[in-house]
């Protein structure tokens, strides 16, 4: 029996890698046929938990739940409309200046690297810097090959991301007056020991950890920004919203923002990136240590090592998208989980009475064994 019973665990063991990497190709294949509806479903499903949290503030006031839907899109589309006039297109100008000016540093950049060479022969020092700075100067004049020959279609593109984000906020709406019913109706085709948790655990981890985000990179965006401005750093607006938007991608996402900046910045004047980067790593240091455990708590419960993973799978899935949301999936797939163990141990513990020994009394007098 205990053979037969470790042959059964090995098979169980070795049967299950083989399985989750096939199922993770066949979800790959899955996005990659269907990647823009379920992009577009994504991004709605996001948003409609973000502003769940105003509908609910409204339906206390004893508004209805479609009246209080309506006055929070008007309240969005407002807000974005505003934002539309005055933040994005200073976004815009500064990126096409940032553009313009890469050359330039590249220039600048290639310069300060000859003068180290000179420096380094003069020492006799072995180095040769001139590999780097033909490295730098191929790949970034690719990347500017690429966004020129991408140009053409601007036009095309941003018609079709006004498009998506009508789609989107369309979506939104129908999912925060219907979703609860569609949810219902979902969740009633899974087994009943799972519904409650399921339910549980994606809201904890989707609606709060999404709100978390971008409050912690609202937050990088308006503390990097007069900071970037009194230290004369150029194109301080758009550097800040780099990080900030960089936020958004959990446990690396910051570092990868603040590496690309300080690397941009460093092209132009290497002096100029030292505070830069001291700058950034302080806010985010506050960020991690002091606001981040207050709006995230503990309520993903993952090991870094499997956010990291996660992270990692859900790119090979579904690019940025799969980034995004992999690390609220996992959690929400460990919560279910963990609440589940926790009620099947309630049910065994009120099911089989476990008697313990009480000092020289023996067993439970009460039932006299």
């Amino acid at each position: 029996m205990r053979r037969s019973a470790s042959i059964q665990t090995l098979l169980i063991y070795g049967l299950s890698g083989p399985i989750i990497a096939l199922n993770v190709w066949l979800l790959s294949l899955l996005f990659r046929y269907f990647q823009h509806p379920i992009t577009i479903l994504s991004i709605a499903a996001i948003l409609a938990f973000l502003l769940n949290y105003p509908v609910k503030f409204f339906e206390r006031a004893r508004i209805t739940r479609t009246q209080s839907v309506i006055l929070v899109l008007l309240i969005t589309l407002t807000v974005v409309s505003v934002l539309g006039v005055t933040l994005v297109p200073m976004v815009i100008d500064q990126s096409i200046q940032l553009l313009n000016k890469i050359p330039d540093w590249l220039a600048a950049s290639q310069a300060n690297l000859e003068h180290w060479e000179n420096l380094a022969k003069q020492r006799r020092l072995p180095i040769d810097l001139r590999i780097l700075s033909n490295q730098i100067n191929a790949s970034i004049q690719n990347l500017l090959q690429q966004i020129a020959s991408g140009a053409v279609g601007v036009a095309g593109i941003l018609l079709s991301g006004l498009l998506n984000m009508v789609l989107v906020v369309v979506l939104a709406f129908y999912m925060l007056v219907y979703g609860d019913r569609v949810w219902l109706g979902l969740v009633n085709l899974l087994p009943t020991p799972i519904r409650g948790p399921l339910t549980k655990s994606l809201q904890l981890n989707f609606q709060n950890f999404f709100l978390s985000q971008l409050l912690l990179g609202l937050f990088m965006v308006v503390t990097l920004t007069p900071i970037f401005l009194f230290l004369g750093v150029p194109f301080a607006l758009l550097f800040a919203i780099v990080i900030g938007i960089s936020e958004l991608i959990p446990f690396i996402g910051a570092t990868l923002g603040i590496g690309l900046v300080v690397s941009l910045v460093f092209l132009q004047n290497w002096w100029l990136a030292l505070p830069v980067a001291a700058a950034a790593i302080i806010m985010q240091q506050i960020k991690d240590n002091l606001l981040a455990p207050k709006l995230l708590g503990d309520f993903i419960g993952l090991n870094p090592i499997w956010i990291f993973v996660s992270i990692l799978m859900g790119f090979e899935i579904a690019g940025l998208l799969g980034t995004l949301v992999a690390v609220p999936i996992a959690g929400t797939i460990k919560g279910t989980f963990d609440a589940m163990k926790n009620i099947n141990h309630r049910e065994f513990s009120q099911n089989f009475h476990i008697y313990e020994p009480r000092g020289n009394q023996g067993w439970d007098q009460e039932t006299g064994e």
